[in-house]
């Protein structure tokens, strides 16, 4: 039995202007589904994690994807007690992710950095 899948563009592409098509995709099965999403990454698809350490308050930790690789898209975590994630998005050049975060009470907050890199 098939199942129809709605895929649509976050709101924030929205915001910005972005021209919306909405697909319907048929699905036949776990199995090949897994199959094909496997075989769809793309060429030189890398996890990079940059592991958590404490830096001050508002001082940026910088993660780059290796040699020539791009990146795709990231994210951050800001550890500790009355820790709030204040930033999390790519490098000016678009190889790298940039965390930034701050801790209530404190003067370092503890700042993990992920990016899913490219060639």
């Amino acid at each position: 039995m098939q199942s129809k899948k709605l895929l649509t563009l976050p709101l924030a592409l929205l915001a910005a202007g972005a021209c919306v098509t909405t697909v319907a995709v048929a699905s036949t099965s776990t199995a090949s589904a897994t199959a094909t999403g496997a075989s769809a990454l793309p060429a030189g698809y890398q996890l990079v994690t940059l592991p958590n350490a404490n830096v001050p308050n508002f001082q940026r930790r910088t993660l780059y994807c290796p040699g020539t690789k791009r990146v795709l898209g990231g994210g951050a975590e800001a550890r500790g007690n009355g820790a709030i994630l204040v930033g999390s998005f790519p490098t000016d050049d678009g190889r790298g992710w940039i965390g930034i975060g701050r801790q209530i009470g404190y003067n370092d907050v503890g700042i993990s950095v992920f990016a899913i890199c490219a060639d």
